[in-house]
């Protein structure tokens, strides 16, 4: 179980997974003005789908250090709960360096597979898993990148429409299973369309601040109206390995 062969066969369904969405990436880094080896170098030290994306949205809009900033903690804050939990899976091999090291390529589906093995893991298991997916979500920007490059901007253009059909299809399947999920995802969407039609709103707040204040709303909203029940929170925390 813990071997770095294992964590690699692991790895190989994310990394494939990842190809195709890193794609969609490079193609909108190139078509918000981004060079080539741009648009990798940020695949190549930012491991986080969603908050590359809204990274490149804050630049290509010329956003300020301080909106950057606030983008990604809003957007990546779930990876310092999941990392708290995936404490309690790893061996005493992870010591501190390997920790602050690895903690780079902690993704949403690295966690799933992680948190789901039956025993506890070590590094070399760790090592492994992280593989494919980070050659996949780099070797799958350049391609993007390379392809929105030489395509005709309308192809490109709809290529990049992949990126909502992956969103749509991580969102859909949770709105289903709740009321109240629902409920929050269309409050986040109103807001958002708020923001982009209202002549006042979408001329003084800029796209950075417009997501940060979305979620951050919708998240808070959702938090008081809807709070998790203590017997659901148990539930989550046994699924997640606490």
């Amino acid at each position: 179980m813990n071997t770095f062969r294992k964590g690699l066969q692991d790895g190989v369904p994310i990394g494939l997974g990842y190809l195709s969405v890193s794609l969609t990436f490079g193609i909108m880094a190139v078509s918000n003005g981004f060079t080539v080896w741009q648009a990798v170098l940020i695949s190549m030290f930012n491991l986080t789908s969603a908050g590359q994306f809204a990274g490149i949205t804050v630049m290509a809009g010329a956003g300020s250090l301080i909106e950057m900033a606030l983008t990604q903690f809003v957007i990546n804050l779930r990876y310092a709960l999941m990392s708290l939990s995936l404490t309690q899976k790893v061996d005493e091999s992870f010591k501190i360096p390997q920790r602050l090291f690895f903690g780079t390529f902690h993704t949403d589906e690295i966690y799933a597979v992680a948190v789901g093995q039956k025993e506890k893991f070590g590094v070399k298991y760790f090592a492994g898993l992280t593989v494919a997916p980070y050659i996949g979500w780099t070797l799958g920007t350049l391609i993007g990148a390379v392809l929105g490059a030489v395509l005709p901007t309308m192809i490109a253009n709809a290529l990049s429409v992949a990126l909502y059909g992956m969103f749509i299809a991580i969102v859909i399947p949770e709105m289903k299973k709740s009321l109240h999920m629902t409920i929050i995802v269309l409050l986040a969407v109103s807001m958002k369309f708020t923001f982009s039609y209202v002549p006042f709103l979408k001329n003084h707040v800029s796209e950075g601040f417009a997501i940060i204040i979305c979620a951050v709303t919708a998240s808070l909203v959702g938090a008081l109206c809807f709070p998790l029940k203590e017997e659901d929170g148990m539930s989550a925390k046994k699924e997640a390995g606490v």
